[in-house]
């Protein structure tokens, strides 16, 4: 059984269609870059298959569970870190990390922060104010937040958008760590994401999926990405 599955997907906003007919599913080690120009429908995507949103048609499943209809089995296997990955300023990396164990229940929480501080390299800033940290940093706190229970699915919204080259590596150093146990989703305008971290991409314009393949497939239909990808997006 596909941990996530998107079945016919529609979402519009006024006489705006953001999302039309949308359908995919993603399977246990997995990663699969959601691709797309700004104002592509992907952040609605995303927000549908995490329960943010609900959609005009359509269903979103996450490890067998409707989001809709079980949000709360289904949210309890998903991490989703959405743009700009806010949190509150006022808290310090720790506090925050603490606040969302506690609000998830977490049996041992004091254990879960600082196993995911070590994991996301967050030790020597646990102590800061989230609203004094750099972007590279306050970016890793919203993916820590996202992965502290450690869930089964990973929906992360331009986790490396703005970052600088080391970032960039940091972050993906994380995910394929994770990779092999849990079904990932990266959505992002990044085309040199697909070669670094993904093993499936999917693109999507105007709402609407445009391909479904593997990264290696995706690869060999051209050397310049960015020809390829202006093509399909279109």
């Amino acid at each position: 059984m596909p941990l996530v599955e998107a079945k016919h997907l529609s979402k519009s906003y006024g006489a705006i269609r953001a999302v039309r007919d949308v359908s995919f599913s993603v399977d246990r080690g997995e990663v699969v870059g959601f691709l797309g120009p700004h104002g592509a429908g992907k952040s609605t995507t995303m927000k549908m298959l995490t329960g943010h949103l609900r959609a005009d048609a359509g269903a979103a499943v996450i490890a067998g569970f409707d989001v809709a209809d079980d949000a709360v089995r289904a949210k309890q296997r998903l991490g989703y870190s959405p743009e700009g990955a806010p949190a509150y300023g006022e808290m310090t990396v720790r506090e925050f990390l603490r606040f969302a164990a506690d609000l998830r229940a977490l049996p041992d929480a004091a254990e879960s922060v600082r196993r995911t501080l070590e994991l996301c390299r967050l030790q020597e800033v646990a102590a800061q104010n989230i609203d004094t940290l750099s972007k590279g940093y306050r970016m890793r706190v919203g993916f820590a937040q996202a992965v502290l229970h450690d869930p089964e699915v990973l929906i992360l919204d331009e986790p490396t958008d703005g970052l600088d080259p080391n970032q960039k590596f940091e972050v993906r150093r994380i995910l394929k760590e994770m990779a092999a146990t849990k079904a990932v989703i990266v959505s992002t305008h990044i085309l040199e994401e697909v070669g670094e971290l993904c093993t499936r991409v999917i693109v999507i314009a105007k709402g609407e999926v445009r391909c479904d393949e593997s990264r290696d497939r995706f690869l060999a239909r051209g050397a310049d990405l960015n020809a390829v990808f202006r093509q399909l997006t279109a």
